[in-house]
């Protein structure tokens, strides 16, 4: 938009004519034309007309009044011109207005102002059009904000996931109700919408007497059981509204975030960008992209007039914001979303994450309801049990190891006085001299342990970072690549050969790891395609042979070993089940465990992690399953 320019033409007869405030008007000697008409441009650059002389000392109040809508923008005034009539004894100054209306374009004009010479000097003869051109007496000023549509988040081929959908938000209309009924009124709301009484009834009570104390916002169809023990409470109100969500409350929502009035701590962090009352992202992408997709909010200077006929004077328009391009496969996370839901109510943290091998794109990003809000799915540190056992395996090939090499895998085994044993289904057919691929399908821990003096210091950390775990990215978002940091004692290296000790993942590591086995590279997850990053090359990067090898192990896990139950499910599947133990032992002495697992189909790679569970296949694999069918 241009620069609004409004301008009032002088057209009288004149005896002098200068284009400079400091010029000599009326003569040489005594105050001068031009010094008042300075004065007075300092005076309304401040939003007044300060002590500066007027012809009817009625105007003072009357432009205060006027001006006071405005009085928060900053205005510059700056006299360009005076000339004098002198047969009339006044002289006409052109002021010109530049009102920063918003950051980035300013409402420009000129105006005119009389001045009037007496014995005491000259005089502002103050008029409202000298404010704005055509106010009149009995008009009134106002600014409104002109909100910028905030932009979507899009995922993969353009889908829409967070658009603009239809709200109710409910709250007190204190234009209702008065005195102690305002309490009564806003404590029966706060329980009937099961919110805070207490601080609720407290802002209803301190809000102006014209306010709507909105109390909680809720999407159409979760509104339709409020509606009628609400509507009998005196001034209780449901206003229709818009807000950016997603198709569903639990669609994706730790990761894609939320959008609310801004806190206080982000009203002071945006250094006057952001007002109390601005709606902005709160968590997620939508706080990590706010300034992107909530736009530039314009604004429109109105007069009302004595008739209450509103007219624009001039209008800055909003810049709306651009949308968020992911990623995210809208079936994908909906089912991830689903098969999540069915580990049922009161079940603990589980998250899932799918990533598309062949280009690193992250199709879905699940957490389940015991996550309460926190992103487990990128961000959670875990030890991931045997699902490290494909980055196990890369060293152990590395060190020289054949896939069918025998191991020894007894049901127990001492490090350093640590004694380590194999979880509590082990099949004991697969017990005593076995292959490395029959260890791995079946999951033994003693014979990883067993052969963890082949490894030198840094061999587990270069083949995880080989299979891109363990380095740093910034992709654009929160997210934890995990670590395999050198072990301190033999006992510590033994555990990290197994997945636990110090190795720590997230559930989108894991979903990495797998990813990597399948593209036969270290893959580098992307979820913003318009984030560019550049990849940290691994010392020694995954070679075609080694991947081919890593593939097989995969797909023994489903053909003879843990993941057996995958064998039907269409498609060539690979994977690897985990458990991993932490906490503290119940009574009988017993660990809890984390469950995983991990797979891969065609152009397809999945994690699945249960916070507590019996093991991977048995917790975590059902789950799974479910996905990939």
């Amino acid at each position: 938009m241009g620069l609004l320019r409004l301008g009032v033409g002088v057209g009288l007869s004149v005896v002098m004519v200068t284009t400079s405030a400091c010029s000599l008007l009326g003569g040489d000697e005594g105050p001068q034309a031009a010094d008042t008409a300075d004065e007075l441009a300092v005076a309304l650059s401040g939003h007044s007309l300060g002590e500066v002389p007027l012809t009817s000392e009625d105007a003072r109040a009357a432009f205060a009044d006027l001006v006071e809508p405005l009085e928060e923008v900053p205005v510059a005034v700056e006299v360009t011109d005076v000339q004098q009539v002198e047969e009339e004894g006044r002289a006409d100054a052109t002021l010109a207005w530049r009102w920063d209306v918003t950051d980035t374009t300013p409402w420009e004009y000129e105006t005119t102002v009389r001045l009037s010479q007496d014995e005491d000097g000259w005089k502002v003869d103050w008029a409202p059009d000298a404010l704005a051109p055509d106010l009149a007496d009995g008009d009134t000023l106002g600014l409104r904000t002109l909100p910028p549509v905030r932009g979507d988040i899009t995922g993969a081929d353009g889908a829409v996931l967070v658009t603009e959908r239809p709200v109710l938000r409910y709250g007190l209309d204190k234009t209702k109700v008065q005195g102690p009924q305002v309490a009564r009124s806003a404590r029966r709301i706060a329980r009937v919408l099961d919110v805070d009484v207490a601080s609720y009834v407290e802002r209803a009570e301190v809000m102006g007497a014209e306010a709507f104390v909105e109390a909680l916002v809720l999407r159409e169809d979760d509104a339709l059981d409020v509606l009628p023990g609400f509507a009998k409470i005196r001034g209780a109100l449901a206003v229709r509204d818009t807000m950016p969500l997603a198709s569903t409350r639990e669609f994706a929502a730790a990761l894609l975030g939320r959008v609310g009035p801004a806190t206080a701590e982000v009203v002071e962090a945006s250094e006057g960008r952001i007002v109390a009352g601005d709606e902005v992202g709160l968590s997620g992408l939508q706080a990590r992209y706010d300034e992107q997709l909530r736009g530039v909010p314009g604004a429109s200077v109105v007069a009302r007039d004595a008739d209450d006929q509103l007219r624009t004077l001039a209008e800055v328009p909003a810049t709306d914001g651009a949308d968020l391009v992911t990623t995210l496969d809208p079936a994908l996370q909906q089912k991830g979303e689903d098969v999540l839901a069915t580990l049922g109510e009161g079940a603990p943290a589980a998250a899932l994450v799918a990533i598309r091998p062949s280009d690193g794109a992250v199709l879905a990003s699940a957490n389940g309801a015991g996550a309460e809000g926190a992103d487990l799915a990128m961000t959670g540190q875990y030890a991931p049990g045997s699902t490290f056992k494909v980055v196990t395996s890369l060293a152990l090939l590395r060190s020289g190891m054949g896939v069918d090499d025998v191991v020894s895998c007894p049901a127990t085994t001492v490090v350093d006085g640590r004694s380590f044993k194999n979880y509590d289904d082990y099949p004991a057919s697969a017990l005593g001299d076995i292959t490395l691929t029959q260890a791995i399908a079946q999951s033994c821990n003693t014979a990883l342990i067993g052969n963890a003096d082949r490894l030198a210091d840094g061999d587990l950390a270069a083949a995880a970072q080989a299979l891109g775990l363990g380095t740093d990215h910034d992709l654009g978002f929160p997210v934890y690549f995990g670590q395999v940091p050198p072990p301190e004692t033999a006992t510590g290296a033994a555990a990290d050969m197994i997945g636990q000790g110090t190795v720590l993942a997230s559930p989108f590591a894991m979903a990495t790891v797998a990813a990597s086995v399948r593209a036969g590279r270290a893959v580098l997850p992307v979820l913003l395609p318009d984030h560019q990053v550049e990849q940290v090359v691994p010392g020694m990067p995954l070679t075609g042979p080694e991947s081919g090898t890593l593939r097989g192990l995969m797909r023994a896990v489903v053909t003879t070993g843990s993941g057996r139950f995958l064998q039907d499910v269409p498609g060539e599947v690979g994977a690897k089940t985990g458990t991993a133990e932490f906490g503290q032992p119940d009574a009988s002495g017993a660990l809890p465990t984390h469950t995983w697992m991990i797979a891969t189909r065609g152009d397809l790679a999945v994690a699945v992690f249960v916070e507590t569970g019996v093991s991977g296949s048995q917790t975590a694999g059902p789950v799974l399953e479910a996905f990939l069918r």
